[in-house]
């Protein structure tokens, strides 16, 4: 089961990343079923699922299906596509892709998907330790600091730019103390320390650098506390 779903995927990923430059793209967002490279993109597919099939004709109904249900996917994401939902149409898109290659493959290797493993008391730890250094600890620090509110000195900074980047810091971190890699936060707090350093030189503003670094110990400091509880009730469950 896991083989062929892996060379379906490769297919997939082949066909939808590797081999759809962008002119491919914007071409079928404006001509949309009038794209001559809606259907190259299609053929592309095929082709790609004939290869890592080795042209094996057994596979033929699920071949089809597969490049059947891509094409319908794609006009409709396709009609549906504005600058507004472009990423979740991306998303949902490609979920379907997924699960296409999902019935396919239970078409030749029957299988039951069991959702059991969603319940396990080690998955919802991490899943809680996961919600923690992300949404949660960005409320918990905006809750901390909201005394010092600085005016906006950066007005070309993108929306939402801090927030996102702290959580993906607090994740790293996490990550690293699962895996004993202590060194990764030190790589990662010089690589901060490096970009903001710029930054702070030329501000020059002492209270925008003490609140960087408020916010920083904050979040680093979150994101450790979390990763050592972690590693203190994993083994014990």
């Amino acid at each position: 089961m896991i083989a062929l779903y892996i060379k379906l995927l490769l297919a997939h990923l082949i066909g939808d990343f590797l081999l759809q430059p962008t002119k491919w793209v914007k071409n079928k967002e404006k001509y949309k079923l009038k794209s001559k490279f809606l259907y190259a993109h299609v053929a592309i597919h095929l082709l790609a699922l004939l290869l890592v099939l080795q042209f094996n004709l057994d596979y033929i109904w699920g071949i089809l299906l597969i490049v059947a249900s891509h094409f319908g996917i794609d006009v409709i994401k396709l009609y549906l596509n504005t600058k507004v939902n472009s990423r979740w149409l991306f998303a949902l898109d490609q979920i379907a892709h997924l699960l296409i290659l999902l019935v396919v493959v239970s078409m030749y290797v029957p299988f039951t998907l069991s959702i059991d493993f969603l319940y396990d008391t080690r998955l919802l730890l991490a899943l809680c330790c996961i919600l923690f250094v992300t949404v949660v600890s960005s409320i918990i620090m905006k809750v901390l600091i909201s005394k010092w509110q600085l005016k906006d000195t950066n007005k070309a900074s993108l929306k939402d730019a801090g927030a996102y980047i702290g959580m993906l810091e607090r994740l790293f971190v996490f990550a690293f103390i699962t895996m004993n890699y202590w060194e990764g936060i030190g790589f990662l707090i010089t690589a901060k320390s490096v970009f903001r350093f710029g930054d702070l030189s030329k501000a020059k503003d002492r209270k925008l650098t003490e609140y960087i670094l408020i916010g920083t110990l904050l979040s680093f400091g979150l994101a450790i506390s979390c990763g050592l509880i972690f590693k203190l009730i994993f083994p014990l469950i």
